[in-house]
């Protein structure tokens, strides 16, 4: 188990018992360090996995034991249990394997703050490591108070703010429900705008949700709801609703870091915070202030306090489509609080309120901007080690050239998350180990998409033709 971009992560079955109540009694003692009293609330809620319920069971026993009171928010979206805790001044944490496998959980943890930070998660690591043999497990189990309507009721009202009454009257949208902790709040919040909502493909078992990396047996079916019931857009949510998942009328995915630039025009940001793996076209020409940072929504939130300005708007988002909003803004005459972590609500019911406003499908709302064609994909099951060892070999301009020279000649590398190598041509191919999962992603640029897809699918069967030899990557 380690730190990823967002949390904790490891296998569910090493994260049950004892590694959840250690790795909570570390941040409970981080708490009091920082501040906060003993005896405080301590939201806490879960996804729907099936190893959720009991991770978030030991949690709440270790926070009884450390000396804190543990609220019961049951199954619930992320941003809705970190905007119930920040209006109660109280700390939480989130028991979620986010988009990862089925076989996979984490957790994350919410400071008085917000999201704890990396200096957060060096101590709880070290702490961990410490207490690790000498940890008494397990402590005594009880009944906590429950809160799950009140702080899902105060996420609604959030969104019920966002556009005006009866925005979305004239569309007809779909939501692909799945096991998303959201599946029927989004619908709620879609119908009290007017929208003709058609719920879709809902399960009962888990379904992981990439929205950086949908698979296409995902896509085929998105294209063919959109088709079949003539739907202007399909919304959808990770598992725990902190990223968005949007198709337009025709079916086909409105990328991630689309949906940021779409949020951030909304609001009429100042200053945009975005990972490098976000498209490089997103830049100050489109009205705004643009800062780049390593993958990871602990990097984005500590570019974001840097940014911060009087009167100034910032927002965050990642090429996973999840948006930051780090401070307070006006929209339909009303101030929309901050809330500085991932969030699905906000970008979806910008991107549709955009939508509605322009009367032009969302399968055009790109033309304007100009922007180069994006693509990612990841090769699941793949060791860390192979990872870095990757990172290693390319790690050289020669060697990368090398790699890469059935796509032509590399023009500039940035070492910010990965290795994104820059092309004469203008295109871009980037490798990237995971932080959350043994998985290698690889992120493309072009002038057109189906160029974008082919740099991505050629350097990953590259990467696996390698991988299944066990021969270096430059010959």
């Amino acid at each position: 188990m380690k730190f990823g971009s967002s949390g904790v992560r490891g296998l569910a079955s090493e994260l049950v018992g004892k590694p959840s109540g250690l790795y909570t009694e570390a941040f409970a003692r981080r708490l009091v360090s920082s501040g906060f009293q003993p005896n405080g609330q301590v939201f806490v809620g879960r996804d729907r996995r099936d190893s959720s319920q009991a991770i978030a069971d030991d949690c709440m026993a270790a926070l009884v034991a450390s000396g804190f009171r543990p609220m019961d928010c049951g199954t619930i979206p992320t941003p809705a249990l970190a905007l119930y805790a920040r209006k109660y001044r109280a700390a939480a944490l989130m028991v979620t394997g986010s988009h990862i496998p089925a076989d996979r959980n984490g957790i994350k943890f919410y400071g008085l703050k917000g999201e704890i930070d990396k200096a957060d998660e060096a101590a709880i690591t070290n702490y961990v490591a410490e207490r690790s043999n000498v940890y008494p497990w397990p402590p005594a189990r009880g009944t906590w108070p429950v809160c799950h309507d009140k702080a899902v009721a105060a996420y609604r009202d959030r969104a019920n703010e966002i556009l005006e009454p009866g925005a979305l009257s004239d569309m007809r949208l779909g939501v692909y429900q799945h096991s998303s902790v959201a599946a029927e709040l989004l619908v709620e919040v879609l119908q009290s705008y007017g929208a003709d909502v058609v719920p879709v493909g809902k399960t009962e078992t888990f379904v992981p949700v990439d929205t950086e990396a949908v698979d296409k047996a995902t896509l085929a079916k998105l294209k063919g709801w959109a088709h079949e019931f003539k739907l202007d857009a399909i919304v959808s949510t990770d598992a725990d609703a902190d990223r968005p998942l949007i198709t337009d009328d025709n079916g086909d995915l409105f990328r991630g870091d689309l949906i940021g630039l779409a949020t951030a025009l909304f609001v009429a940001a100042d200053t945009v915070v975005t990972p490098v793996t976000s498209n490089s076209g997103i830049s100050g020409a489109l009205g705004f202030e643009v800062v780049r940072t390593k993958v990871g929504s602990p990097f984005v939130i500590e570019a974001m306090e840097a940014s911060y300005r009087e009167g100034k708007i910032v927002v965050g988002f990642e090429a996973n489509g999840g948006v930051l909003l780090g401070t307070d803004c006006r929209l339909n005459g009303k101030t929309l609080a901050a809330l500085p972590t991932r969030d699905a609500i906000l970008p979806i019911l910008a991107v549709l309120g955009t939508v509605a406003s322009t009367k032009r499908p969302l399968s055009r709302l790109r033309e304007k901007w100009k922007l180069p064609f994006c693509a990612s994909e990841r090769l699941e099951n793949f060791p860390l080690e192979s990872s870095r060892k990757l990172m290693r070999q390319l790690a050289s301009l020669d060697s990368l050239q090398q790699f890469l020279a059935p796509f032509g000649t590399v023009a500039d590398v940035d070492e910010t998350d990965g290795i994104r190598a820059r092309m004469h041509t203008g295109e871009i191919i980037h490798l990237r180990p995971s932080g959350n999962a043994p998985e290698l992603r690889c992120y493309s640029e072009a002038a057109d998409f189906d160029r974008a897809t082919a740099l991505v699918a050629q350097t990953l069967e590259k990467l696996r033709a390698t991988a299944s030899t066990d021969t270096e990557v430059v010959p």
